[in-house]
């Protein structure tokens, strides 16, 4: 537990809104607090928050149902286990606007963008409902790809978390507790951008959806085997949570006394609607598999 009430550290009040972060009074209130150096846990624990960006709040481009509770609850899980956390590391989805899931890479007969939401089928482009206007063999690939692998199949998003707006920051209040956390910890505070790719959507960390050539990213898999406990927190639990839940899951598939060691936080990542019964199936399925446990962070014990 922190000496410094949460009141002083961060607004709950605030959470989701765009207010500036004064990264260097915060910093100073951090060094008032009594050291707690990372580096002497002997009980090594991750806590891996997922896109908690601005655009996936509930007053964002693509908002998800519950952002604003979820973020409540993580600051809240960390505030009370400062001592206990060894690494945060947190994800940035990363878009500019010529991405094949956004609407301008694809027009209909008429030169009409899709619609937010729109599904993309190969029968569609086939029949001429929505073209490609860039890299027409490879999006037709790539809708295939989806199709004969049973990946989510290509939807078109709205556009969202736009390098260098303010929908692509880091939720402020998250920030900040964040930044507290690595100065009282003495732990650096890891950011790792992903979805920078124009030609394949990259819900999780680690691997896009489908990129010809390109495997796992593995500088952060390979960390996972020296933590005692991984858990996972963020937005959405239906998309990128659950694709990068999956991915570790994948890497460790034959080290089941790894993969037994992550936690998802319920309570602390929500759903797009529409996805919540293929998401539930999903994260079953991994329990059965590895061992993953699901668990509150107001129960977990650390």
């Amino acid at each position: 537990m922190l000496e410094n009430k949460i009141e002083d550290i961060v607004d709950i009040d605030k959470i989701g809104e765009i207010s500036r972060v004064d990264m260097n009074s915060l910093m100073e209130l951090a060094k008032a607090e009594k050291k707690l150096p990372a580096q002497e846990d002997t009980k090594k624990v991750l806590l891996l928050a997922i896109d908690i960006q601005n655009d996936f709040m509930e007053k964002g481009s693509l908002p998800v149902e519950g952002s604003h509770r979820d973020v409540e609850n993580l600051i809240r899980f960390i505030y009370s286990n400062a001592g206990k956390i060894t690494s945060i590391v947190a994800s940035l989805d990363t878009h500019t606007a010529y991405q094949i899931f956004h609407p301008c890479w694809w027009v209909d007969a008429c030169g009409k963008n899709p619609k937010p939401f729109t599904l993309i089928s190969s029968g569609d482009i086939e029949n001429g409902i929505w073209i490609p206007v860039r890299h027409r063999e490879h999006s037709i690939r790539y809708v295939k790809y989806l199709e004969e692998n049973s990946k989510k199949s290509l939807i078109i998003w709205p556009y969202h978390c736009m390098l260098g707006t303010t929908g692509h920051c880091l939720e402020a209040q998250f920030s900040k507790i964040a930044y507290y956390h690595s100065m009282v910890r003495d732990s650096n505070f890891e950011i790792i951008v992903k979805g920078t790719s124009p030609t394949s959507e990259m819900y999780g960390i680690f691997r896009p959806e489908y990129d010809e050539g390109f495997e796992f990213e593995t500088t952060l898999l390979d960390k996972f085997a020296g933590y005692d406990k991984v858990i996972i927190a963020g937005e959405a639990k239906s998309h990128c949570a659950l694709e990068s839940l999956s991915q570790i899951c994948e890497y460790y598939k034959d080290s089941r006394q790894i993969t037994e060691r992550i936690y998802l936080l319920e309570d602390c990542t929500s759903c797009i609607g529409g996805f919540e019964e293929d998401t539930e199936a999903a994260l079953s399925q991994m329990e059965v598999l590895y061992g993953i446990k699901r668990v509150k962070s107001t129960e977990i014990e650390i």
